[in-house]
């Protein structure tokens, strides 16, 4: 039998190589950092979520390890059998107080917390209303529930509220985006969503995966950049990206909601628990969280520099001020083509293209951080300008 199936799957890899699709993974052989070692030796990283360039930093580091002598490296069980330690309920209280909300459940990835989500509270009866361009994982969490699913155009408060009119004879109403959307650093409108979803009675879940801790004037996300933190009702986020760059992730709600996730949703309780490294790690950046305002001034300088000098040489960068500076290219294999050309110059980045992105939409994504200096922005506008003429011909 797997004959035949062997034949169908490499035609179809052969496809994907093809039309310029194909993702290879490269090889790091040095920690996360503002530069790193690849095959071709030393090259500046310009693709990873590493904000404020904490995946490396000497105390979060150190609390990894300190945690090892004291916490042992797994649980080997979930958290409601033998899985839970006083590392975990310390992490959730620092989350909870942090983002402003009353409680905190922990999974082993932002995926599984919003694949957790939306089978626990929404049945058929109900109705979850989102936003075209949301994450994958908050797209197969929605499938995984029994809800009426409703979609609106990104960003498009109209849409949104013609949706929220549709849905009024649901038992209850979930609005969901991203804070942050991930292929286009564009940024959801929460204030907006969130008088709309007051007017019709609906409640808001923000995954702010790509926002916490560095967006806002604490480093609290979207809800606080836009003044709703006590009028969202649901926070998932990552551990993973601007939280020390690891693994692990959160629902932080409203007290009701985390109790019935810990008695009700699968991946919590069919998942072992958060590794005690990472608890011990996370409670570490939050703590330096507190006094991390530099660090943001630093990735918004470096954010402003680079959009304006590649603006000023002629790329498309979607419009914003995010750290994500989505580069158009349009073209999935030239994309790919500009992003070897820019390795060979010493600047890792990745093309992405169909699906991650439309087709048609390819583009680099650069992903800033506050481990980069103003010599290494520079280096890469320079890498891209001249990547773009060799390109030209």
């Amino acid at each position: 039998m797997y004959a035949s199936v062997r034949d169908d799957l490499r035609a179809t890899l052969d496809e994907i190589r093809t039309a310029g699709l194909y993702k290879p993974e490269r090889v790091i052989g040095t920690p996360q950092s503002a530069s790193v070692a690849v095959a071709s030796g030393d090259v500046l990283n310009f693709c990873a979520n590493n904000y404020l360039g904490l995946a490396d930093h000497p105390d979060v580091v150190a609390a990894a390890k300190d945690a090892l002598d004291r916490w042992g490296y797994g649980m080997a069980s979930v958290r409601f059998i033998c899985g839970t330690q006083e590392i975990h309920k310390e992490l959730e209280q620092r989350l909870s107080a942090f983002l402003g909300q009353e409680d905190t459940i922990l999974y082993s990835s932002c995926f599984d917390a919003n694949g957790g989500v939306f089978e626990t509270l929404l049945g058929p009866e109900d109705a979850v209303i989102s936003d075209a361009l949301n994450h994958a994982s908050i797209i197969d969490g929605i499938r995984l529930s029994k809800a009426r699913r409703h979609r609106y155009a990104n960003r498009d408060l109209a849409d949104l509220e013609q949706q929220l009119k549709d849905t009024q004879d649901a038992r209850r109403r979930l609005v969901v985006t991203d804070g942050v959307f991930s292929m286009d650093g564009y940024i959801a409108p929460l204030a907006e969503i969130c008088d709309l979803a007051d007017r019709y009675d609906a409640m808001v879940m923000v995954d702010d995966s790509h926002a916490v801790g560095f967006v806002g004037p604490g480093g609290r996300g979207t809800p606080e950049l836009h003044g709703v933190m006590d009028r969202v009702d649901i926070i998932t986020g990552t551990l993973g990206k601007a939280l020390g760059g690891a693994s692990g992730g959160y629902v932080a709600a409203r007290a009701e909601i985390v109790e019935l996730l810990r008695q009700r949703s699968r991946p919590y309780l069919f998942s072992n628990s958060l590794a005690p490294v990472i608890a011990a790690a996370s409670i570490k950046v939050l703590d330096l969280l507190e006094s991390a305002g530099e660090l943001r001034e630093r990735l918004n300088a470096n954010t402003e520099l680079f959009r304006t000098k590649m603006t000023e040489a002629g790329f498309e960068i979607l419009a914003g001020d995010h750290a994500i500076a989505p580069v158009m290219i349009g073209d999935a294999a030239e994309a790919g083509r500009m992003a070897e050309l820019l390795l060979e110059r010493g600047v890792y980045v990745i093309g992405f293209s169909y699906p991650v992105v439309p087709m048609g939409a390819a583009r680099i994504r650069v992903q800033l951080s506050a481990a980069h200096s103003t010599a290494d922005v520079e280096r890469a506008v320079a890498a891209f300008i001249d990547a773009r003429a060799t390109m030209a011909g």
